[in-house]
């Protein structure tokens, strides 16, 4: 076989969008292979467009993972929602995700009519296949291409890896001929103190179950790295993080009683950032009360929004 006959090598961006908790993030990790978002139960927990990476011979699919779309009730949601809208316009092919175990709603209905105002070529997946029946996941995708005229689509379990290189291969194939962008090494464009951040904020969100989760922002406020006292040719990472909450009430919740939440939270964190930084962690962590930051622009500026 010569190199004429090779297919053509692709690259570009592909776009996921749902409604909060359809699965977006736990599909972009399994895509790419390892965890580049967050992923918790409760909706709107992605509040950046997280990039991921999937490295395949046919060619390189950069996946933008986007909050989910809904209608806004505060100016940090209108942003959201703002976000979503100008990646849906940049990308090459959007991936509209509506999950297996729940009725197509309202929620998806909103979507599709925003997907409508793009030419942007939309593969529908219907996600979490792993916890619904067979029947069940048949009459959503019947239910689902109703909503959007799609170029594909396909039923995929992310946790269980069902149809995750199917969906791959279908992706790569409709992206534009182009060069490879990101090196082979590299499964994710975010910094690294916006991974910690989030790394911390997931962390969090496990620990704390009552009304805390919106409310909740964290910034890495100081980092230092330097040769570990321990090994010499390990690197030693010193992280101090700021949890914001708007209310004084919510601050004993991620305390906890003697603070125990909040030694639960740095020590749960702390797997993960040993894992992305590759080395010892110390990590301080600190609550303060920054009052209803979600409608405050220069608040919003301040966490990054």
């Amino acid at each position: 076989m010569t190199s004429s006959d090779q297919p053509p090598y692709r690259s570009g961006f592909a776009c996921l969008v749902g409604r909060p908790n359809a699965g977006k993030t736990t599909l972009t990790n399994a895509l790419v292979g390892e965890k580049v978002g967050i992923v918790s139960n409760r909706p709107q927990t992605t509040r950046h467009a997280i990039r991921g990476v999937v490295h395949r011979p046919a060619g390189q699919l950069v996946l933008v993972d986007t909050p989910g779309l809904h209608k806004p009730k505060s100016l940090l949601g209108r942003r959201l929602n703002d976000v979503v809208r100008d990646t849906l316009s940049e990308v090459d092919v959007i991936v509209f995700c509506i999950p297996a175990d729940q009725p197509v709603g309202t929620g998806d209905a909103f979507i599709a009519r925003q997907l409508r105002e793009v030419s942007t070529p939309i593969v529908l997946v219907v996600t979490k296949t792993d916890a619904a029946s067979k029947k069940a996941v048949t009459e959503q995708l019947v239910a689902a291409s109703k909503l959007v005229d799609a170029r594909e689509i396909v039923p995929v379990s992310a946790v269980a890896g069902d149809q995750v290189t199917l969906l791959e291969d279908l992706l790569i194939g409709l992206l534009p001929e182009g060069p490879q962008m990101y090196p082979d090494e590299q499964t994710t464009d975010e910094d690294v103190e916006r991974q910690i951040a989030e790394l911390v904020r997931e962390a969090a969100l496990e620990k704390v179950r009552q009304e805390v989760p919106h409310s909740l922002a964290v910034t890495v406020e100081e980092m230092h790295r330097k040769p570990d006292p321990r090994d010499p040719d390990a690197v030693f990472t010193e992280i101090h993080a700021l949890l914001h909450v708007e209310r004084p009430s919510q601050k004993p919740m991620l305390l906890g009683k003697g603070g125990q939440t909040i030694k639960a939270i740095g020590s749960e964190a702390r797997v993960g950032l040993e894992t992305l930084l590759g080395g010892r962690v110390h990590l301080a962590l600190h609550v303060t009360v920054l009052g209803e930051w979600q409608d405050d622009p220069k608040k919003l500026n301040r966490l990054g929004y």
